[in-house]
């Protein structure tokens, strides 16, 4: 006989029906996740208490190293490997209400036994890395104030204790301003990107630039690329810099610009075999980054699109699933470990979600495809 796992949702609830996960099993129906010894659950300061958020994320300058006295840091060496996991519905909307035991983590195809679980909503640490060059961006055009309108757009759904810093490129990334829960400070540095200097867009050093700052900062954290995805002149290649960004484990939410004037341009002509081969080759480029450090990417048409995409950033990032397990292969090799995430029913096959009419659901499951194994001290 099947069993019915029920998903109520409240009224603030981003999904507009009820969810039913179909799990074959043989016995009694189950009630749902039960609250473990071993789980890690997000709790909300008391009244009074300061937030985890008033906290320093990182140094000034964004400085990797020499981090102030009292803020956490990964250790190399620790022996419990956390995976944050969003599962979203066909709409992009996060789906809540999924118990522990459906969750199975697999490292280089070996099951893991999970022995951390947690669903909250926390405040974010986001870097914005936009593209701004003379290759696109000239004052004044279609790309400089499509560009403009992202940014600002995106920033007005940042909440109060979420940090947020700024970073442009061309030739070179520089920061404009720096990790910081005032909003004013991010809102004056875009005010710099009014005339591009160069007409490079060096995309790979700048994700790699930045991942390499962020790799150490702890919670929920994201880059959010704003970019055409075309790189010109980056001292790295593209293998080099999908290595270093699995590596360093920061998820990107790419959103690719120019899409409608690509698109315009294409249809009358303008566009020749090796510009629409470039574009093509940019976009998947963007899709192969986000889809490897668990982030998502996006390719908007015209700008009521951009509202949708800040929600789906928005629910991703703030509401996912913790999980956090103590790997089978303890070697402390420095080797590239792959990572996989399901959702099962009982019988270990594929986990069914259908909606109230009965219909099924498909859903994604984002997270990081891996990480890389502590290399032992010598």
């Amino acid at each position: 006989m099947k069993s019915r796992l029920l998903l109520v949702l409240g009224a603030g609830s981003l999904l507009a029906a009820g969810l039913v996960l179909l799990m074959p099993q043989a016995g009694q129906a189950q009630s749902g996740p039960k609250k473990e010894s071993s789980e890690s659950v997000a709790k909300r300061p008391k009244k009074g208490e300061p937030a985890e958020a008033e906290l320093p994320k990182i140094p000034s300058k964004m400085q990797k190293k020499e981090l102030p006295e009292g803020v956490p840091t990964f250790k190399s060496d620790v022996t419990t490997v956390n995976v944050d996991v969003a599962v979203l519905d066909n709409k992009g909307r996060f789906i809540p209400g999924i118990p522990k035991e459906r969750f199975r983590i697999l490292e280089d195809n070996v099951p893991q036994q999970i022995t951390n679980f947690g669903l909250g909503e926390g405040p974010m640490t986001v870097c914005m890395v936009i593209e701004f060059s003379n290759l696109f961006q000239q004052y004044w055009s279609y790309g400089w104030m499509e560009t403009l309108q992202a940014t600002y757009g995106f920033l007005e759904t940042l909440k109060p204790e979420d940090y947020v810093a700024v970073v442009a490129y061309d030739l070179r990334p520089e920061i404009l301003s720096d990790f910081s829960t005032d909003k004013r400070k991010a809102y004056e540095a875009m005010q710099r990107l009014r005339i591009a200097a160069y007409s490079e867009s060096n995309l790979y050093d700048a994700l790699t630039d930045t991942t390499a700052r962020m790799s150490e900062i702890e919670g929920r954290k994201a880059i959010i690329v704003f970019a055409s995805g075309i790189d010109t002149f980056s001292k790295l290649t593209f293998d080099k810099t999908r290595r270093q960004l699995q590596q360093d484990g920061v998820p990107i939410y790419s959103i690719g610009l120019l899409q409608y004037v690509r698109e315009w341009m294409d249809a009358r002509g303008y566009m020749g075999a090796i510009q629409r081969l470039d574009f093509l080759q940019a976009d998947n480029q963007l899709r192969t980054f986000s889809r490897e450090t668990g982030g998502q990417s996006f390719f908007p048409r015209f700008m009521g699109e951009f509202p949708g995409i800040f929600r789906a950033i928005h629910d991703s990032l703030r509401n996912q699933y913790s999980l956090g397990y103590q790997p089978t292969n303890q070697e402390k090799d420095g080797k590239f470990r792959k990572l996989k995430v399901e959702l099962v029913a009982d019988d270990g096959q594929p986990l069914k979600i259908v909606d109230e009419k009965r219909k099924p659901i498909k859903y994604t499951i984002v997270a990081k495809s891996g990480y890389n194994a502590p290399r032992a001290v010598e």
